[in-house]
Parts: structure tokens; C-alpha cells; sequence
């Protein structure tokens, strides 16, 4: 059964609302419903933040790609967790996840990497992500090489190319309501194979 906006805070199950509130984002959102905020910590525990894009999700948690070799990367398989925030401005809500990260299967990251548009596959073998560049000439001229490299057949998934999985311990589903009173929802769990409870906060 659909919980609207309204009612959501009955929910007892966060992945059905998650996927419902997912769905009511591909309609309303001019451009990628699924894009999402990840946080990262570093060696110094200063965080980090930036923009991807949800590629799959279940009860199992909430998975994404990059390089592993890229700053977000190096930081996660560091510190084995993260943080993500999914916030639709056109419906006004929020969640917030939590959570210890393991990575995807290699089935997984070949499935979802032969999925992708060739130029895509392309650039994962010619950007060395995160780190610095001389020249936009020297990223093009990659992208050529591998280009010419991979003419023909199919494009191999280079091995520092991959997905992570945020399995939650926390989420929290936040709506907007008049006078700042919004609505906050909180699934909590001691362990990724634990059972939810649930709790409203105040806003």
C-alpha cells in the first residue's frame, strides 16, 4: 500500500518507502531523481561530500560506482563506511542514510559496467580520477588511445572500476510542513542484519 506524504510516518518498513518515494521523484524531477550526496571521512577524519548517481538498491542496501582509486574511493575501502542524502527539492523530502559500505560483487560491477554507453566504459580507462590533470589535451588524448585500443569487441571493466553498497543502520525520512514543522522519520538498527525500530524527532 502506497504511503503518501501525509502519512509516512506510520511506515514501518524503510525500503518500500524509500522506493516509493523514489518513484514519485522520476515523475517530478526535471533531471536525475536518483543523483545523491555521498559523504566520505579521510585519514584525518575531515569529510568529504560530492554528487553520484544511484545505480541499484534493495534490502540489502544502496549501491553506487566510481574508481576505486578516486578520492571517494581510497576513503571508503579506508574507513568502511559513509553517509548519503537524497533531497528533492520539487517534493520536498529528504533521506538521509547511513551505514557501513561493502563492496559489490564482481558479477554485479560487470553487469552494471557492460550496461553503460561505450563512451562511458571508455572513460573509465582514461580518467585517473582525483588526481591532477596537466592539460584537457591529455584526457582526450586517453580517451583516443583507449578508443583505438577497444575498436572492435567488447570493453573490458578495468579492476579498479567498481561499486560499493551503504548498508544502513540509519535512515531517516524528512518531509516539509508549514512553519518548519516538518515531519522526520528515523529507522535505526544496531547492525546491517538487525531489525528496525523506528522514531519521529523533532524538527
Amino acid at each position: 500500500m502506497t504511503t503518501s506524504a501525509n502519512d509516512f510516518t506510520t511506515a514501518t518498513e524503510p525500503f518500500r518507502l524509500f522506493a516509493e518515494w523514489l518513484e514519485d521523484a522520476t515523475k517530478s524531477e526535471p533531471n536525475d531523481p536518483n543523483a545523491v550526496a555521498v559523504a566520505t571521512v579521510d585519514e584525518s577524519g575531515m569529510p568529504n561530500v560530492r554528487m553520484v548517481l544511484l545505480k541499484d538498491f534493495d534490502e540489502n542496501g544502496f549501491v553506487f560506482y566510481t574508481n576505486y582509486e578516486s578520492q571517494k574511493g581510497c576513503e571508503i575501502l579506508s574507513a568502511g563506511k559513509a553517509a548519503m542524502c537524497f533531497h528533492w527539492k520539487s517534493l520536498r523530502r529528504q533521506i538521509r542514510v547511513r551505514g557501513p559500505v561493502e563492496q559489490v560483487t564482481a558479477e554485479e560491477a560487470d553487469a552494471y559496467y557492460k550496461s553503460r554507453p561505450r563512451g562511458s566504459r571508455i572513460g573509465a580507462w582514461a580518467s585517473k580520477q582525483s588526481r591532477p590533470l596537466e592539460s584537457r589535451f591529455a584526457l582526450e588524448k586517453a580517451v583516443a588511445e583507449y578508443t583505438a585500443r577497444y575498436a572492435i569487441g567488447e570493453i573490458p571493466r578495468p579492476e579498479y572500476w567498481s561499486g560499493f553498497r551503504i548498508k544502513p543502520t540509519y535512515i531517516e525520512f524528512w518531509h516539509d510542513r508549514p512553519f518548519r514543522l516538518h515531519d522526520r522519520l528515523i529507522f535505526k538498527r544496531d547492525a546491517p542484519e538487525g531489525d528496525w525500530t523506528t522514531q519521529k524527532f523533532y524538527p
